[in-house]
């Protein structure tokens, strides 16, 4: 066990042999939590930024001017391969975080193509350690901590050390040396709490946050995860692996599918890439990711479905189990849903 992890052991965390931590005071609304279940990996060179405007479909110059931004790689069909949150960090260096369970195949593909590039791409999940703020204090526990704050989503706070980025639904992921992590815990008010992997991704759906897992990577276009709407795509950039597919589907073709954020009372957790039907018993979309909510029987998930079956309403787990549609925390372009000329 990490000394990170002993340390929020001795403030009442249990820690679970698959490495899930559960909060023993989560009842507090504000909650620091240990963001485990990610790996960062730097690249470093003159051509960083060339490398990765031409593979991944955020475009590098706003990371470059803002600070932080969602990625996705795809395949030459744009189907995504992999989903990244990439922080500047120096002049010549991105820090990309992704979930650990799809890590080492998303970094293979990359370094297919590093090669012909002056850039270089290591893992340095053993030198920065993630945390996240979640909750109505979050934004006074991070001025109390640095004395500022990132005023928009994407924002980040560029420390010599590390980073602290604002992402959407007024949350915080700070990525510093374990140490120096350490230290800013200890400097956080009485009135934050230590939260679970489960309350990060219950947030995350919240704010309507796509992720990949094995079973749904290649599964599915940038677009029909909302990927547009949080500033993970652009459009106007130059090429990049699978482009042509992705734009081609926002100027000329009809999007058929898309993300939604729904809920759902039953005792089996829903898990990434199981299907979803209609009260006909046709296959309509597939779960992208689930976390509890509330209780250990009532969950929210995020799911790419069929406009069809969304605008009708009746959508079901396999076993006849009615989800409830809620309400995104963004707007999807209505347009992107009707036939182009």
């Amino acid at each position: 066990m990490s000394t990170f992890s002993e340390r929020l052991t001795q403030q009442g965390i249990c820690f679970s042999p698959s490495g899930d931590c559960v909060s023993a005071n989560s009842q507090k609304s504000t909650l620091a939590i240990p963001l485990e279940q990610y790996r960062i990996f730097a690249i470093k060179g003159p051509d960083c930024w060339k490398f990765l405007q031409g593979q991944l479909t955020c475009d590098m110059t706003e990371v470059q001017n803002r600070g932080s931004s969602l990625g996705a790689h795809c395949n030459i069909k744009g189907h995504m391969l992999s989903l990244f949150r990439l922080m500047r960090v120096a002049e010549q260096e991105v820090w990309l975080r992704i979930h650990a369970s799809i890590a080492d195949s998303a970094i293979a593909n990359l370094k297919k193509y590093i090669i012909f590039s002056k850039a270089e791409l290591s893992e340095i999940s053993d030198q920065v350690t993630g945390l996240g703020l979640i909750g109505p204090g979050t934004t006074a526990a991070i001025d109390k901590l640095f004395e500022r704050v990132p005023s928009e989503d994407n924002g980040i706070i560029g420390l010599n050390y590390g980073v602290v980025i604002r992402v959407p639904g007024d949350r915080f992921e700070l990525w510093l040396p374990e140490e120096k992590l350490l230290e800013q815990l200890s400097h956080l008010p009485d009135r934050v709490g230590i939260g679970s992997e489960e309350a990060w991704t219950l947030s995350e759906i919240q704010a309507g946050i796509p992720d990949l897992r094995p079973e749904i990577q290649e599964a599915f276009i940038p677009q029909m995860t909302n990927l547009q709407a949080v500033a993970g795509v652009s459009f106007r950039k130059g090429c990049y692996t699978g482009q042509e597919i992705v734009t081609r589907l926002q100027h000329r073709g009809q999007l058929k599918k898309s993300m939604y954020h729904l809920s759902v009372a039953t005792a089996n957790r829903p898990e990434p890439g199981q299907p979803l039907f209609t009260a006909e018993q046709q296959s309509c979309g597939q779960v992208v990711v689930a976390a509890a909510d509330c209780n250990p029987e009532q969950f929210s998930l995020l799911a790419v479905i069929t406009k069809k079956a969304a605008d009708e309403g009746q959508v079901f787990l396999e076993d006849g189990t009615p989800v409830v549609f809620n309400a995104l925390p963004y707007t999807l372009d209505p347009a992107m849903f009707l036939p182009k000329n």
